[in-house]
């Protein structure tokens, strides 16, 4: 018999971990936080500069002052002690600002789908997801008890004809469908208008996360035939567009109600501190107050596209009008390299690598924002063809 050899080890580390960072290096895709940011951003979700605006800073402190809500932490999950005046009043505002029926405050966009999506997917349900969704969406699902399944990316017809064969197999399933407003690495989106209405002939429930198109792009503005009320529930997140933290899950009183009874990542917590909820007030009142940055963000996204076509980039883009412009150069070696050689020249580009996206699929992602100015901009997508043409 032969004799087995012993796996190698490394000190009181489990091997099976080991391995798998070794695995990550060989494939040139270990994770490591960055320690230095080179001076233009091409890579942050703080689309419209919130995030370093300082009159949101100062507006939050004003509303914690005139709330009189002079703790640091909401101490509890809101069933026990952390429900307060704020939190309660926050929610009917963004109720008020999305319009909709009631919002529920979740830590996170990421704690919000988990939490979504893990009690509604129940023992007798279907769930019918788009391939490239979010790796929070896909986790939420992971973790419910009924079935999931994906669909080609917006894909209609595709999605349809899934729903028809789980129909036939199970007609009393109750189905819901999720996608996202704007994707995170692809910039593009799906036909709301078709998916609310094949919602409507397959009596199916329509979920959409709007993480990366909340504010620039607002749903309303996405539907043409439909009010937002044909929605069964949409994410909105606060880290990105509006520059703070937190997110809400929107949609009827009865969700809510649901959520407050079933969702885990909602139970189960610390609630958000009044400073956060403070900041996400104040940063959607300075976003009805200044639509400038809006402005300039579409103008540079605009100019973004024009320099590319100008230098014939286009080729090497994945087609998108939004802040997401991706950059596809496969394999994670090759597209780590063209990442370093715009970051030496200080353009903070990312590479985004399998298996974040799929293999072959690799990319640079540009993230544009209103603050990028049209120098800045020719100049990475100056340098950009210059790396194509070494």
């Amino acid at each position: 018999m032969k004799e087995k050899k012993p796996k190698k080890t490394n000190g009181n580390f489990p091997t099976n971990l080991y391995e798998a960072l070794e695995n990550r290096k060989q494939n040139a895709n270990l994770r490591k936080l960055p320690s230095h940011f080179p001076k233009y951003d091409f890579s942050s979700n703080d689309y419209l500069g919130f995030a370093k605006a300082k009159n949101i800073a100062e507006k939050a402190s004003e509303i914690v002052t005139d709330a009189q809500t002079n703790i640091n932490s909401a101490t509890s999950s809101r069933l026990i002690r952390g429900n307060y005046p704020l939190i309660e009043e926050a929610e009917q505002i963004l109720a008020t600002f999305y319009e909709a029926e009631s919002a529920l405050i979740f830590n996170s966009g990421y704690l919000a789908n988990l939490g979504l999506l893990s009690c509604i997917n129940t023992k007798n349900t279907l769930v019918f997801y788009d391939e490239l969704a979010h790796a929070s969406i896909r986790d939420g699902l992971q973790l419910s008890l009924g079935k999931a399944y994906k669909f080609k990316h917006n894909d209609v017809s595709d999605l349809a004809e899934k729903i028809q064969l789980q129909q036939k197999r199970n007609s009393e399933a109750t189905i819901y469908i999720i996608t996202e407003a704007i994707f995170s690495m692809d910039g593009d989106g799906p036909n709301l208008n078709k998916l609310l209405q094949l919602c409507k002939e397959n009596n199916c429930y329509l979920i959409i996360d709007e993480a990366h198109s909340n504010p620039m792009y607002p749903l309303k503005n996405l539907l043409s035939e439909y009010n937002l009320n044909n929605v069964f529930a949409r994410i909105v997140t606060f880290g990105k567009g509006f520059g703070v933290h937190g997110a809400a899950v929107l949609g009827s009183e009865q969700l809510k109600s649901y959520l407050v009874n079933f969702s885990r990542s909602f139970i189960y917590t610390t609630a958000t501190s009044p400073h956060s909820i403070a900041s996400i007030l104040a940063a959607h009142q300075h976003f009805e107050e200044d639509k400038n940055q809006l402005s300039f963000l579409k103008e540079n996204i605009s100019q973004f596209r024009s320099v590319m076509h100008q230098l014939k980039l286009e080729k090497h883009f994945l087609e998108s009008y939004t802040q997401i412009q991706s950059c596809l150069i496969s394999g994670n070696d090759r597209v780590s390299k063209a990442a370093e050689f715009l970051q030496v020249k200080e353009f903070d580009v990312r590479a985004i690598k399998s298996p974040t996206v799929p293999e072959g699929k690799e990319r640079l992602r540009f993230c544009i924002h209103s603050y990028n100015n049209p120098s800045e901009i020719e100049a990475v997508l100056k340098n950009l063809a210059l790396y194509f043409s070494k």
